[in-house]
């Protein structure tokens, strides 16, 4: 019986957006503080029906043999039973002067 191939889910955010991918591997990167993801998986779709977050990753990575996301991007990794459907999700963009997409607004502190 030949083994079983592994599957892993990672969870990441990078200028404002969030990403869910599907990859077979996943390793510490030769470059300090970055973790290496290869063989990114899509899910499998009939071509009638068409998920655009999953397209948009597909183009995002179209010709991506490896990609290096930084650690501290890095939410969650998870090695899974199945892969699924990536994902790219918009974050809510905040721009009041907050230096994180994630932080909320600063108020007028009574200005």
């Amino acid at each position: 019986m030949p083994p079983k191939k592994r599957i892993f889910r990672i969870t990441f955010t990078n200028q404002g957006k969030s990403y869910e991918l599907y990859a077979r591997a996943v390793n510490q990167s030769e470059l300090y503080g970055f973790v290496a993801v290869e063989d990114i998986l899509y899910g499998e779709r009939s071509s009638i029906v068409v998920d655009p977050a999953e397209e948009q990753l597909k183009l995002e990575f179209k010709g991506v043999r490896r990609t290096m996301i930084p650690y501290h991007a890095v939410q969650r990794i998870d090695e899974v039973e199945k892969e699924g459907a990536g994902k790219v999700i918009q974050l809510n963009a905040v721009d009041h002067g907050s230096s994180s997409p994630l932080m909320p607004p600063r108020g007028d502190k009574g200005r």
